[in-house]
């Protein structure tokens, strides 16, 4: 399959998006979500049985923000306010597919977290939950399944630096689940001539 080129003729500019705007994209994003997650917690702090009420909520609103709008517009909202475009590895927009396969690991992780979460409810004594703060909340759940959540965040902590370690030693910037997806990202501003050049030098073969 063609792939993306490293570098266009007559630019020396960076044609991927490396670390740093990544770093702020994802930034951006947190930044984004935040009033909507603050209002998630604040309604699953008033009771343990709200979490069950949040939880298919939450699960659709990742869905949409992390797989639809990058399906439909090519990132995120940080991503394009950064500049930044998702591409098929052969130039072209990104499907459902790969959309999907770009945020299926953390939605594994997820849904495993949310398994864990919903145990730890069931055993929770509700009046020792309630008289606790949102952090102390997190705590006194994790307490009740040490084991499984430390594998939680250990499996979160690999796949995290193991997406650093693979975007910083690839020279188009693919991080872990850009090669699960088979994507990448780039200046949003070089897109056409991207496709320009993969298109010309396709048809001149």
């Amino acid at each position: 399959m063609k792939e993306t080129p490293l570098k266009l003729e007559g630019i020396n500019d960076n044609i991927y998006a490396g670390f740093g705007p990544r770093l702020a994209s994802l930034l951006l994003d947190a930044v984004i979500m935040m009033p909507l997650i603050f209002i998630i917690q604040y309604i699953n702090s008033s009771s343990k049985y709200m979490f069950f009420y949040t939880l298919i909520p939450n699960l659709i609103l990742g869905l949409w923000y992390n797989i639809y709008l990058p399906k439909k517009h090519g990132g995120t909202p940080g991503k394009l306010i950064m500049g930044m475009q998702i591409l098929n590895l052969n130039g072209k927009s990104i499907g459902w597919k790969e959309a999907f396969l770009r945020h299926v690991i953390i939605l594994l992780l997820t849904l495993f977290s949310s398994i864990l979460m919903i145990d730890a409810l069931i055993a929770a004594d509700d009046i020792t939950f309630q008289n606790l703060s949102w952090i102390k909340q997190t705590q006194y759940l994790m307490s009740l399944s040490p084991v499984l959540f430390t594998i939680y965040t250990w499996l979160t902590n690999i796949w995290s630096w193991s997406e650093l370690i693979v975007l910083l030693t690839n020279p188009r910037k693919r991080a872990l689940h850009d090669y699960v997806a088979g994507t990448v990202i780039v200046k949003k501003r070089y897109v056409e001539q991207i496709q320009k050049e993969m298109y010309s030098e396709t048809t001149k073969s």
